[in-house]
C-alpha cells in the first residue's frame, strides 16, 4: 500500500519560513519524480516544485529563489524549504510521487501565511 504523509504545515507570519516533509512508503522512492503542489481556496491545484529521481529541481516562477525542494532517497522523504513566505503562499500543500503512469498523492498539509 502506497502512503505519502506530509507534515510541517502551520501558521506563519509574512517573511517567515516553514519546512514541509513528505515521507513515502510502498514505492521504490528513488525511481519516482517527487513534487509539491498547492491549492488555494477557489483556485486550481498548481505545481510548486519537483525533483527528478536524479535530484534535478524545477520551480514555479512564483517561488523561485524562495523555495527549495530536496530529497533524501535513503529516508524516502522529500522536503520543501519555504522562505520569505507571503500571504499568497497560503494553500493546502500536497506531495506527489510520479513514475510513468503511476501517480500518488498525499493528504495535504495546510500552510497559512498571515499576520
Amino acid at each position: 500500500q502506497v502512503q505519502l504523509v506530509e507534515s510541517g504545515g502551520g501558521l506563519v507570519q509574512p517573511g517567515g519560513s516553514l519546512r514541509l516533509s513528505c515521507a513515502a512508503s510502498g514505492i521504490t522512492f528513488s525511481m519516482y519524480v517527487m513534487g509539491w503542489y498547492r491549492q488555494a481556496p477557489g483556485k486550481e491545484r498548481e505545481l510548486v516544485a519537483a525533483a527528478s529521481s536524479g535530484g534535478t529541481a524545477n520551480y514555479a516562477d512564483s517561488v523561485k529563489g524562495r523555495f527549495t525542494i530536496s530529497r533524501d532517497n535513503a529516508k524516502s522523504t522529500v522536503y520543501l524549504q519555504m522562505n520569505s513566505l507571503q500571504p499568497e503562499d497560503t494553500a493546502v500543500y500536497y506531495c506527489l510521487a510520479g513514475w510513468g503512469s503511476r501517480h500518488y498523492w498525499g493528504q495535504g498539509t495546510q500552510v497559512t501565511v498571515s499576520s
